[in-house]
C-alpha cells in the first residue's frame, strides 16, 4: 500500500523520482560514469510517462518527480552521470540519449527540467571541471523533437548570456540556431544584433548563428548593415567569418550595393600593416578570398556584382572559378577596367608586392590573363598583361619564372606583329632587371631561334640583343650558350641564302655590341676597359662578318647600316669605337673619295662631268665621290657574271650606308663635332651632265636605266648627307644643308622625267634590312600615273621652284622646263615618285628640324636683295613640301594605330612592304616621335600662318579671285600643298591613340598650348579645356585662305579632332557642321582658273560632305535641303553649271553627294528610338511618328531621284541603302506605327501613302536590273525583294493588330522598267514574280489595272473597298 500524500518525508521525493527511474529501466550510477538502461530510449520514455499519468497524485505527482531529481543531482558526479549517453545493457541498441535529454523528451516534465538546467548552469562556470558542463547542459538542449515553450526558452537563454562569461556566451549563441524553433527566430536575431553593437568579441559566434537562422528579408538587410557598420573595427582574425556572412546573406536585388560598400570598406593594406605577424595576415587574406570565392561560385548574382565593380585580387578569383561565364567574364572586365584606366600600374605592383604569397595562389589564371591581354588586337590593354607577367617573374618561384619564361617564348614564336614585339621587349627587359634568373633559362630563350623565319629584321634584333645580353654580357651568367650561339652566327653567315645571311649579319653585329659594351669603372678590371681577350674576340667577330659580306653588296651594306645602328644605340667601349672609326674612315677614303684632276679618264655609258660642287674657292685640288664610275664598273661587271670575281668589288649600293657609319662613328668619338669629315657636305660628285634627261627618248635601254640608277644614287647620297649635316649649328654649314635639299628636289624632277622614259625600271634597293632585296623588286610593280590611295599628292618636288644659291646650269634647266612640261603634258604622263618610296635612303627624324629655317617666297625675293635674303637661311617651297610629306609619311607609320585585327591565318607579304623606308624610326618610341614633333610645332605654325598671308595677300591683290593674273602657278601650287600638308601633320599628331592615356596628359597640354599660345599669351594654368577652346579658335581662323578643297576637308578634321580632346566634344559640333556648310557653299578652282575635279576631289567632298551631315543638328533637314532645293537647281541648271546654293553639287559630283544623303539618312532612321512601349506619352509618340515622316519624305525624294539620273552608279546605292532603310523601317518604325494607328491614323495613313511610293520604285530598279542583267544590281535584288515582301505582311499585321484587316487586300504587281513601262518578256506574269511586288495601298482610289494590294479607308474605319 502507497502512503498517504501528506505524510512523504524527504526521501520519498527522491524515491518518487529513483522508483520510477528503476521501474522504467534505468539503473542509476553516483560515480559519474555513464548511468545503464535495460530498455530501448523510446520504450524508457512512454514507461515514465505512464507512472506519472496513472498516479493518483497527478498532477501533483510532476513536482515531487522534479524535486526527487534536484535531490539526487546536487552531487556533481551524479549530476555528470546523468548528463552523459546511457551505456545499453544488453545489446539494445548501439547509443542511448542521456537520462536528461530522455527525460526532457517527455513534454509535461520538459519545462521543468529545463529550468532545473538552467538554474545549475552557473554553479559550473567556475568549476573546476572548465567548461565541459555547461556545454553538455547546452547539448541537452538541441535538436529537442519539440519545445513546448519557446519564448520562454529563448528568454532564459538570452538571461544566461547576459551573465556569462565569454567562453559560454558563445557556446549557447552557436547553439541558438539548434535550440529555437523557427518562430522565434526573428526575435533572437534582434537581440544578436543589438549584442553585436555591443561586443566585438561576440562577432564570429553571432554572426555564425545568424547566418543560421531563418530571418525575414527586411531583418536579414537591417543585421547585414549593423554587420557593415562595424566592419572597420572588427580584428582581422575575424573578417574572414564576417565577410562570409555579407556576402551569404545578400539578395539578388542587393548584391550591386553590397559588394559595392563591401569593396569601399575592405581595406587589405590596414590589414597587413595593423598585423604584427605578416605570415598570419597572409593567411587570414587568403581566407577572406576563399569566402569570396565560394560565394561567387554558388552565387550567380554576386559575382556579376564584382564584375561591375572591381577588384583585382577578385578578378583572379573569378577567373579561377571554372566556370567558362565567369572566366570570360573577368577577361572583359579586365580589358574595360585597363583600358578605362582604372587599374593604374601602382596597384597592380602593391598587389604583387603586398600579397605575393595570395597571388601565388592565383599563379595560373594570372598567366591566362597575362596571355589573353597580350594576345589582344587593342593596343591599350597590351602593355598591362606585360606588366602582370613582369611582376610574376620577380615576385614568385622558380617554377612560375619557368612558366612566364615559357608562356613568353610562345607568344614570340607564334608570328603575330604586337605580340611577338611586346613578349620581346618583355624578356630584353627581364634580361636587365634579373640576368642571374634569366640565365637559368636561357636554353628556352635560346629555342627561338629555330623560329626565326617569321620574325622582322627589327625582331631579330631584339632576340639576339637579348640572347648575346645573356651569353656575352658583363656576368655571362649564360655563358653555357655562347658555343651555341657561335655556330648558329657562322652557319647563318656562311649561308647563300640572303635571307639568312641578314640575320647573321644582325646577329653578330648585335654580339659585337654585347661584348664590346662599356663596363662599369672597376667591374671587370682594373680602369673598366675590355679585356685584350675580348677586344680580340670583337676585333675576329667583325673580320668574319665583313669577310662573310664581302661577296655581296647587300649584304655589305646591311653590315654597314646595322654596324651604325649600333654605334647610335649603345655605349661601346672607347677601345672598340676607335677600332671600327679608324678603319671606317680609312675604307670609305679608299673606296668611294677620289682627288680631281684636270680631266676624268675611262669610257662611261654617259659622258662625265664635276657637278654638285659648293666649295667653289677650292677647286683647284679638291676631293669628289666617285660614282658614275663605279656604277658603270659595276653595270659592266653585271654583264659579265660568269667571270669569277674573287677580288672585293666596291659598289655603289654601299655609298650611302658607308657613309651613315662613317659620320656616326666620328659623332661618337668628337662628341657630335663633324669637322673631319664635313668637306664631304659641299664636295662634288662625278656625275653627268643631266641636259641628258631632256633628251631620255633618244637613249638606249641601257643607257636610260643607268641614267635612272645614277639619279637614284645621288639622292640618296645627298639625303644622308642631310641626315649627317641638319644638326649643326654654323650658318654656313646651314646654307649649304639647303642647298643640297634644294638639289634634292631639283634632282627628283629630273627622275621623275627620267622615270617616264624608262617602262618597266627596278631602281637599286636602298634599305637592306627589309624583305630581301629582290623581293621588294618583285613585289614593286612599276606604278603607272598614279598616287597612292587615299591622299591628297604631288609628285614630291615636282617641276620644283629653285631656290637661291642653285647652280646655273640648273636654273637655265629650270627656265626651259614650263614649256616642256606644258607639251609633256600631254605627251606623257609623270611618274609619281610616292610609289618609288622605299628605293629612297630614309631620312633620319632629326633632319626635320630643317623646319626650323623661315619660309622662303617669290614675294620675298622680289621685295628685298637677295644678299640681305641670304644671311638668313630660309626654306623654299619645294624643300618645304618635301620635307613635310616625309614628316607625314613618318607619322602616318609610327602614330596612326594600325586597325586592330587578328592576324590572318596565312602570312601576308603586304606586312613587310609598310616597314621598308622605317627601320630608324621603329626604333624610337611612339612617344619620343610625339614629343619631338610637339617641340616643332611651333616652327609648323610660324609656316601654317606663312602659308595663310601668302594666299591672303594674293587674293587682295586679285581682288578676292584665287586665279587672277598674278597668280604664279608652279608658287600657287606648292604653297597649296604645302598648307594642305601642314594641316595634316597636325591632325596626324594630335590624332595620336597615346594622347587618351593618362601618363601622355601632360604632353597633350604641352602641345595644345603651343595652338593656343599662338592666339593669346596664356600661361601653363589653363585647363585641358581652355586649352582646346583656344586652340580651335586659333585653327578657325585659318578657313578663310583655304587654297582647295582637300586643304579644307585637313582643316575640317584637325578642328574635329582637337575639339575630342577636350571634355566636351559636342560644344564644338554646331561650329564644325557650319564650317563643313561654308567649304561646301564655294567654288573651287585651282590656280589656272579651272574648277576642281577629278577622283581625288570627289573622295574630299564625299569626306567633308560626311561630317557636315554628321555634326549637323537636324540631319533630316539638312538632307532635305539639299535634295529638295539643291538637286531641282542642279536640274534647271545648264549642263556645266552647279547648283546656286551648293556649288559643289554639279552634274559631275551629283553621285558624291547621292551616296553621302542615302548612308546619312539610313544611319539618321536607325538612330530613331524604336517606339515599343504603349505607355510612350503621346507627345512623345508624335515627335516620333514627326521623325519618321520626314525620314520617308526624303527617302521618297531620294528614290525618285533615280528617275533623272538612271546611271549604274546610282542605282547601285539606291538599292544598297534602299533596302537598309527599309530594314530599318521595318524594325523600328512599324511597332511604332502599331502603337499611334488608333490616335494619328491620318498621319499614318499619309506616312504608309508615301512609303508606298517609294517601295513601288524599288520594285521598279529590281525589274530594271533583272532586264539589264547587270550584276553588279542584280546582287542586292534579293534581299530587296525579301524587304519589299516583309513589308507587305508587316502592314497587314499592323491592321489586324488594330482590328482593321478586312480593310486590307492583295493583288500581284506588275514588272515595269524604271520610265514605268511594263515588261512583256515573262513566260507567264503569274508564275514568276508573284509574291515579289506585293504592296498595300492605303487610301489610294483603285488602279485596277495595275491591280495592286490595296488598302481603302473610310470614314468609320478600315473596310473593304
Amino acid at each position: 500500500g502507497r502512503q498517504p500524500k501528506e505524510a512523504v518525508p524527504e526521501e520519498t521525493h527522491q524515491s518518487v523520482f529513483g522508483a520510477f527511474v528503476r521501474e522504467a529501466g534505468v539503473a542509476l550510477r553516483s560515480d559519474g560514469t555513464s548511468n545503464e538502461i535495460a530498455v530501448d530510449q523510446v520504450v524508457f520514455q512512454k514507461r515514465i510517462q505512464q507512472q506519472l499519468q496513472k498516479s493518483p497524485r497527478y498532477p501533483a505527482i510532476l513536482q515531487e518527480f522534479i524535486t526527487g531529481l534536484e535531490t539526487y543531482i546536487e552531487n556533481p558526479d551524479r549530476f555528470r552521470s546523468c548528463l552523459l549517453p546511457c551505456l545499453p545493457q544488453l545489446s539494445v541498441s548501439s547509443f542511448q540519449e542521456s537520462l536528461l535529454r530522455m527525460l526532457l523528451g517527455i513534454e509535461t516534465l520538459q519545462t521543468f527540467i529545463i529550468n532545473t538546467l538552467l538554474e545549475k548552469l552557473p554553479e559550473f562556470i567556475t568549476a573546476d571541471g572548465g567548461p565541459s558542463i555547461p556545454r553538455m547542459i547546452i547539448n541537452q538542449l538541441k535538436w529537442l523533437d519539440r519545445v513546448v515553450d519557446t519564448k520562454e526558452l529563448s528568454e532564459k537563454l538570452m538571461e544566461v548570456v547576459s551573465v556569462a562569461p565569454v567562453d559560454v556566451q558563445r557556446d549557447v549563441i552557436t547553439s541558438l540556431p539548434e535550440i529555437l524553433e523557427d518562430s522565434q527566430h526573428n526575435d533572437i536575431a534582434r537581440q544578436l544584433n543589438s549584442l553585436l553593437q555591443e561586443n566585438t568579441q561576440l562577432t564570429v559566434p553571432v554572426l555564425d548563428a545568424l547566418s543560421s537562422l531563418n530571418l525575414t528579408s527586411s531583418l536579414l538587410s537591417e543585421v547585414r548593415e549593423a554587420v557593415m557598420a562595424t566592419l572597420a573595427a572588427v580584428q582581422l582574425e575575424d573578417l574572414p567569418v564576417v565577410v562570409k556572412f555579407i556576402l551569404h546573406s545578400v539578395s539578388a536585388s542587393d548584391a550591386y550595393e553590397v559588394v559595392c560598400s563591401l569593396r569601399k570598406k575592405l581595406e587589405l593594406e590596414q590589414c597587413s600593416a595593423s598585423e604584427p605577424a605578416a605570415g598570419s595576415s597572409q593567411d587570414s587574406v587568403t581566407l577572406i578570398l576563399d569566402c569570396i570565392k565560394s560565394a561567387v561560385r554558388f552565387q550567380k548574382t554576386i559575382s556579376e556584382a564584382w564584375l561591375k565593380v572591381l577588384d583585382l585580387l577578385v578578378l583572379f578569383i573569378l577567373h579561377s572559378t571554372n566556370a567558362n561565364q565567369s572566366r570570360r567574364g573577368a577577361e572583359r572586365v579586365l580589358k574595360l577596367k585597363v583600358r578605362t584606366g582604372l587599374l593604374p600600374e601602382a596597384l597592380l605592383q602593391k598587389a604583387f608586392r603586398d600579397y605575393s604569397q595570395v597571388m601565388r595562389g592565383y599563379f595560373p589564371s594570372i598567366l591566362a590573363l597575362a596571355q589573353s591581354l597580350l594576345r589582344s588586337p587593342d593596343p591599350c590593354v597590351v602593355p598591362f598583361g606585360g606588366r602582370m607577367y613582369r611582376h610574376s617573374f620577380t615576385a614568385f618561384d622558380s617554377y612560375c619564372q619557368q612558366e612566364v619564361v615559357g608562356s613568353l617564348v610562345t607568344h614570340v614564336c607564334s608570328g603575330v606583329g604586337g605580340e611577338v614585339d611586346m613578349a620581346l621587349d618583355l624578356l630584353c627587359a627581364l634580361v636587365e632587371e634579373k640576368p642571374s634568373e634569366m640565365a637559368l633559362y636561357a636554353v628556352f630563350v635560346k629555342g627561338i631561334l629555330d623560329y626565326m623565319d617569321n620574325l622582322t629584321p627589327q625582331q631579330i634584333r631584339k632576340l639576339f640583343h637579348l640572347l648575346s645580353k645573356l651569353a656575352f654580357g658583363q656576368q655571362q651568367q649564360g655563358s653555357h650558350i655562347q658555343d651555341d650561339m657561335h655556330i648558329v652566327i657562322r652557319k647563318q653567315l656562311s649561308s647563300t641564302v640572303p635571307k639568312y645571311k641578314r640575320i647573321g649579319i644582325i646577329g653578330a653585329v648585335m654580339i659585337v655590341g654585347s661584348m664590346g659594351a662599356l663596363r662599369p669603372k672597376g667591374k671587370e678590371s682594373q680602369n673598366g676597359s675590355l679585356s685584350q681577350e675580348t677586344l680580340r674576340q670583337v676585333t675576329a667577330m667583325l673580320e668574319l662578318v665583313k669577310s662573310s659580306s664581302d661577296s655581296s653588296p647587300e649584304a655589305a651594306a646591311l653590315y654597314y647600316d646595322e654596324l651604325a645602328n649600333l654605334m647610335w644605340s649603345s655605349a661601346l667601349d672607347p677601345q672598340v669605337q676607335e677600332m671600327v672609326g679608324m678603319s671606317v674612315l680609312d675604307d670609305f677614303q679608299d673606296d668611294f673619295v677620289v682627288d680631281l684632276g684636270p680631266d676624268i679618264t675611262g669610257s662611261f655609258p654617259l659622258p662625265a662631268r664635276v657637278m654638285y660642287n659648293l666649295d667653289e674657292e677650292e677647286s683647284q685640288g679638291c676631293i669628289a665621290i666617285n660614282l658614275l664610275p663605279l656604277l658603270a664598273k659595276e653595270t659592266q661587271n653585271k654583264g659579265e657574271q660568269q667571270t669569277k670575281k674573287p677580288q672585293k668589288q666596291v659598289s655603289p649600293l654601299c655609298l650611302s650606308p658607308f657613309f651613315r657609319l662613317l659620320r656616326l662613328c666620328e659623332e661618337k668619338r668628337h662628341q657630335g663635332d663633324l669637322d673631319e669629315i664635313d668637306a664631304l657636305l659641299g664636295c662634288p660628285l662625278i656625275l653627268t651632265n643631266m641636259d641628258v634627261v631632256e633628251k631620255v627618248e633618244s637613249l638606249s635601254k641601257t643607257e636610260r636605266e643607268f641614267l635612272c640608277s645614277l639619279l637614284f644614287h645621288t639622292i640618296n647620297w645627298f639625303r644622308e648627307v642631310v641626315n649627317a649635316f641638319c644638326r649643326q649649328k654654323e650658318t654656313e654649314m646651314k646654307m649649304k644643308v639647303m642647298t643640297r635639299l634644294q638639289n634634292i628636289t631639283y634632282l627628283q624632277t629630273l627622275l621623275d622625267r627620267a622615270l617616264a622614259g624608262t617602262p618597266g625600271y627596278v631602281p637599286p634597293v636602298s634599305s637592306f634590312d627589309g624583305e630581301s632585296p629582290d623581293g621588294i623588286a618583285l613585289s614593286f610593280t612599276v606604278p603607272a600615273n598614279k598616287t597612292k590611295k587615299g591622299r591628297k599628292r604631288k609628285a614630291p618636288g615636282k617641276n620644283s621652284l629653285e631656290g637661291t644659291s642653285q647652280s646655273e646650269e640648273a636654273t637655265e634647266a629650270d627656265e626651259t622646263q614650263q614649256p616642256e612640261k606644258e607639251k609633256e603634258k600631254e605627251a606623257r604622263p609623270g611618274v609619281s615618285l610616292t610609289a618609288y618610296r622605299p628605293f629612297f635612303r630614309e631620312l633620319d627624324l632629326e633632319a626635320l628640324g630643317v623646319l626650323q629655317c623661315g619660309l622662303l617666297s617669290r614675294s620675298l625675293l622680289d621685295s628685298e636683295l637677295h644678299t640681305k635674303v641670304r644671311e638668313d637661311v630660309l626654306l623654299g617651297p619645294g624643300e618645304l613640301v618635301f620635307l613635310l610629306e616625309d614628316m607625314l609619311h613618318k607619322l602616318e607609320f609610327s602614330l596612326t594605330a594600325a586597325p586592330a585585327r587578328r592576324a590572318p591565318f596565312l602570312k601576308v607579304q603586304e606586312k613587310t612592304d609598310k616597314s621598308v623606308g622605317f627601320s630608324h624610326l621603329q626604333q624610337r618610341s611612339t612617344e619620343d616621335i610625339t614629343s619631338y614633333c610637339i617641340q616643332l610645332l611651333p616652327a609648323l605654325c610660324t609656316h601654317l600662318e606663312n602659308c595663310h598671308n601668302h594666299f591672303q595677300a594674293l587674293l587682295s591683290e586679285n581682288n578676292g579671285v584665287v586665279d587672277g593674273p598674278a597668280t604664279d602657278v608652279q608658287e600657287h601650287q606648292f604653297m597649296s600643298s604645302g598648307y594642305q600638308l601642314l594641316l595634316q601633320v597636325l591632325n596626324t599628331t594630335f590624332s595620336w591613340s597615346g594622347f587618351s592615356q593618362p601618363g601622355q596628359r601632360n604632353l597633350l597640354k604641352k602641345a595644345l598650348g603651343v595652338l593656343a599660345g599662338r592666339l593669346k599669351e596664356g600661361g601653363p594654368e589653363l585647363t585641358l579645356e581652355q586649352l582646346v577652346k583656344h586652340s580651335f579658335e586659333y585653327l578657325l581662323n585659318f578657313r578663310s585662305t583655304m587654297p582647295s578643297l582637300g586643304a579644307a576637308l585637313c582643316l575640317s578634321q584637325l578642328l574635329s579632332t582637337v575639339s575630342e580632346k577636350g571634355g566636351n566634344p559636342a560644344d564644338y559640333r554646331e561650329q564644325t557642321a557650319f564650317l563643313a556648310r561654308h567649304f561646301l557653299s564655294q567654288v573651287w578652282v585651282t590656280a589656272s582658273g579651272e574648277k576642281e575635279r577629278g577622283s581625288k576631289f570627289n573622295e574630299a567632298l564625299h569626306t567633308l560632305l560626311s561630317i557636315y551631315l554628321e555634326h549637323v543638328d537636324d540631319v533630316l533637314k539638312a538632307v532635305e535641303e539639299i535634295a529638295g532645293k539643291g538637286i531641282p537647281e542642279l536640274l534647271n541648271a545648264s549642263k556645266e553649271e552647279s547648283a546656286a546654293s551648293w556649288p559643289t553639287l554639279n552634274r559631275q559630283t551629283f553621285l558624291v553627294f547621292y551616296k553621302v544623303m542615302m548612308a546619312e539618312l539610313e544611319k539618321a532612321a536607325r538612330k530613331i528610338p524604336a517606339g515599343k512601349m504603349k505607355r510612350v506619352q503621346f507627345q512623345a509618340q508624335s515627335e516620333k511618328l514627326l521623325t519618321w515622316n520626314l525620314a520617308v519624305r526624303d527617302f521618297h525624294i531620294l528614290v525618285n531621284l533615280v528617275k533623272v539620273f538612271d546611271s549604274r552608279p546610282v542605282l547601285n546605292v539606291c538599292l544598297k541603302y534602299g533596302r537598309l532603310f527599309l530594314e530599318s523601317f521595318l524594325k523600328l518604325g512599324m511597332p511604332l506605327l502599331d502603337f499611334s494607328f488608333k490616335k494619328h491614323k491620318e498621319d499614318v495613313q499619309s506616312l504608309l501613302k508615301t512609303f508606298q511610293l517609294s517601295t513601288r520604285q524599288l520594285h521598279h530598279m529590281c525589274g530594271h536590273s533583272k532586264i539589264h542583267q547587270d550584276t553588279s544590281l542584280t546582287n542586292h535584288v534579293p534581299g530587296l525583294k525579301k524587304s519589299l515582301e516583309l513589308f507587305v505582311y508587316r502592314v497587314k499585321a499592323m491592321l489586324m493588330l488594330n482590328n482593321c484587316q478586312e480593310a486590307f487586300w492583295m493583288g500581284n504587281l506588275k514588272n515595269r522598267n524604271l520610265k514605268g513601262e511594263e515588261i512583256l518578256s515573262q513566260r507567264s506574269q503569274g508564275s514568276d514574280d508573284d509574291d515579289d511586288g506585293e504592296e498595300e495601298n492605303q487610301g489610294l482610289p483603285p488602279q485596277r489595272e495595275e491591280s495592286e494590294d490595296e488598302v481603302f479607308p473610310q470614314e468609320t474605319g478600315l473596310t473593304k473597298a
